[in-house]
């Protein structure tokens, strides 16, 4: 199903406090190992971080623990929608992935969705998929991934 634009405005979320920007910048800078830990910590001690959850989801896909992976990224999704609605969004428009604040939230849609496939869920995946292509119709999360 899409969802149509009618022209609505583009959503851009308001940036996460600085602490929890450099929790997630240290967790970042982390080797491999103990990235995963310090993301942890991380959205344990700020629980709406969006590009926590995002970031967790990505790294738990890439060590092939795709149920992990489904976890963090539910959580960044359904974090990511309460967000989305304090921000004015109503179920429709694009919430772009060339705003940085948006982008957590954009790569939890996008982890879900690769997690999904990995365990079968089909359906979800399609509609995860769907549903970043109407939320970053411009595929600016893609173009600025790291």
């Amino acid at each position: 199903m899409s969802l149509p634009l009618h022209g609505a405005e583009p959503v851009r979320f308001a940036p996460e406090p600085d602490e929890a920007r450099a929790a997630l910048a240290d967790a970042l800078a982390a080797q491999d190992a103990p990235r995963e830990a310090r993301l942890k910590e991380a959205v344990a001690a700020h629980p709406t971080l969006l590009e926590g959850w995002g970031r967790l989801a990505e790294h738990a896909l890439a060590h092939d623990r795709p149920v992990d992976a489904y976890a963090y990224a539910r959580v960044g999704y359904h974090r990511g929608l309460d967000r989305a609605r304090q921000s004015g969004w109503r179920g429709q428009g694009p919430i772009p992935g060339d705003h940085e604040p948006n982008r957590g939230f954009l790569r939890s849609v996008r982890a879900l969705g690769q997690a999904a496939q990995a365990i079968g869920e089909d359906d979800e995946a399609l509609r995860c998929a769907t549903f970043l292509g109407e939320l970053d119709p411009d595929g600016a999360l893609a173009r600025l991934d790291d």
